[in-house]
C-alpha cells in the first residue's frame, strides 16, 4: 500500500463523497456502507443477509460487483476537484471464491489518475466475525471524469 492510499482524504472531500454515496439508491437498497475514504482509496462494507444472496446462500455476483464498482468510483473521486464526478467506462471482475462471511468489504484503489480517465484496482473480501479475511473477487476498472450536472 502506498503512502497516498494510507492518507485520509480531507474533511471536505470526505463530506462530498459521503453526500454522493447517500444519493446512490442501489447502495442504500443493498444495505452497503462507506467505511473508509482515503486519498485514492475507498472501502465499502456489505452485510451478508438473505436479500443479497443467490440460490446457494453465497452473496450474489451482482451485489459483489456493485460494491466493487462503487468503491473504485469513490477512490477515483477522492483525487478529483469538487466540480468533477466519475462514471464507469468499463470494469472486469474475477470471482475467485464463493462470496461468504459475515460481511463483504470492497476496496477500490487508484492505480493511475489522469485528466480524463482513471484506472482502479478492485478487491472484495469475505470477512468473518473474528476478522479472518478471504479475497473473493478482484478486478480492474476504468472511469471517466465528468463535469456536467447530474440528471
Amino acid at each position: 500500500m502506498t503512502e497516498q492510499t494510507q492518507e485520509k482524504a480531507s474533511p471536505t472531500v470526505q463530506k462530498r463523497i459521503r453526500d454522493s454515496f447517500e444519493r446512490q439508491g442501489l447502495m442504500t437498497h443493498l444495505g452497503a456502507r462507506l467505511t473508509h475514504i482515503g486519498r485514492g482509496r475507498a472501502h465499502i462494507v456489505l452485510p451478508v443477509r438473505l436479500e443479497v444472496t443467490q440460490q446457494r446462500g453465497y452473496v450474489h455476483a451482482g451485489a459483489t460487483s456493485a460494491i466493487a464498482d462503487s468503491a473504485g468510483g469513490y477512490a477515483a473521486l477522492t483525487l478529483l476537484d469538487e466540480d468533477s464526478d466519475v462514471l464507469t467506462v468499463e470494469y472486469k471482475i474475477n470471482l475467485l471464491a464463493p462470496a461468504a462471511g459475515d460481511h463483504l468489504e470492497a476496496v477500490g484503489t487508484v492505480l493511475k489518475s489522469g485528466r480524463t480517465l482513471t484506472v482502479c484496482q478492485l478487491e472484495v473480501y469475505g470477512v468473518q466475525g473474528g476478522g479472518a479475511r478471504k479475497l473473493v473477487a478482484n478486478g480492474q476498472q476504468t472511469l471517466i471524469r465528468v463535469t456536467e450536472p447530474a440528471r
